[in-house]
């Protein structure tokens, strides 16, 4: 399969694309100009200014969204403004990367540090009654967080270890334990991830130019070719919930080089995504 170019370059660094139920629209982050983009179709409908950095974001189930921003959790209501913010985090030297949310509501970010130290990594998680508190620890570059449908599994990539991981999860708690992979992945680095709904794992393929799915055995049983090296994020959408949305990213690049990073590209995947949950408040 190949991906089609959908948007103009629209990001220097394109991440953390989901589709907002609460307004049928694709939102996705410019991570370092710290923007929460909106798209209708093919172009940007609206560019919010979150922070100097955010790192990923998921709808609300009371409407608004859930951001990851410089070193906190912000609370968005539906016309955009600031509703609430956790206390600060951590200290210079690192940000905000990429989560999801569990089936009970709670949202989790992975922080990492700038210059991806290994194990300086964390990732953080907000229940819906807004405490805040680690989940795991000893990261380097967490990405890529999703959950089985039943809740019971969450599936996630530290890039360096060059696997995509199963983790049990405690649905009373949100405690995840006893990590294990459950795909090795080649000709790229993995990045963001979407779940279908056959338990097929989505990759991004930070550059590889290119989207990998692999079956819960491992197996690597599909690739999307993409029009850009840089494949920092997927996420299920559109007619029949069978498009596949992948983001890319500019970073590092130089004016001339890779003239499509930057951009959304889409592909029909011919398989619907597994349901995305939101922030239980």
């Amino acid at each position: 399969m190949r991906a089609q170019q959908l948007t103009d370059v629209v990001t220097h660094h394109g991440e953390g694309i989901c589709w907002d139920p609460g307004v049928s629209r694709l939102r996705l982050v410019d991570v370092f100009e710290g923007d929460l983009l909106t798209l209708d179709g093919d172009r940007v409908a609206s560019r919010l200014d979150v922070g100097a950095v955010v790192g990923a974001w998921r709808p609300r189930s009371a409407g608004g969204v859930v951001v990851a921003t410089d070193d906190r959790f912000v609370l968005l209501d539906r016309a955009g403004a600031v509703e609430w913010t956790s206390p600060s985090l951590f200290g210079p030297g690192r940000r905000m990367n990429d989560g999801g949310c569990d089936r009970q509501g709670r949202f989790y970010c992975g922080s990492m540090s700038l210059d991806a130290i290994t194990g300086q990594g964390t990732l953080w998680r907000l229940d819906p009654d807004r405490t805040v508190s680690p989940a795991m620890t000893d990261l380097t570059i967490p990405n890529g967080l999703v959950w089985s449908e039943d809740g019971t599994v969450a599936f996630h990539v530290d890039t360096p270890r060059g696997t995509a991981d199963a983790l049990e999860h405690d649905a009373g708690t949100g405690r995840l334990a006893h990590r294990r992979p459950v795909a090795r992945v080649s000709g790229g680095h993995p990045d963001g991830m979407a779940l279908d709904a056959h338990e097929g794992l989505w990759v991004a393929m930070w550059g590889g130019s290119s989207v990998h799915r692999y079956s819960l055995d491992g197996d690597l049983t599909a690739v999307v070719e993409v029009g850009a090296a840089q494949v920092s994020s997927c996420a299920f959408g559109g007619p029949g919930d069978t498009h596949l949305y992948i983001t890319t990213s500019r970073q590092g690049l130089g004016d001339s080089e890779d003239p499509a990073a930057g951009a959304v590209f889409c592909v029909d995947v011919d398989v619907e995504g597994a349901p995305v949950a939101t922030y239980g408040a």
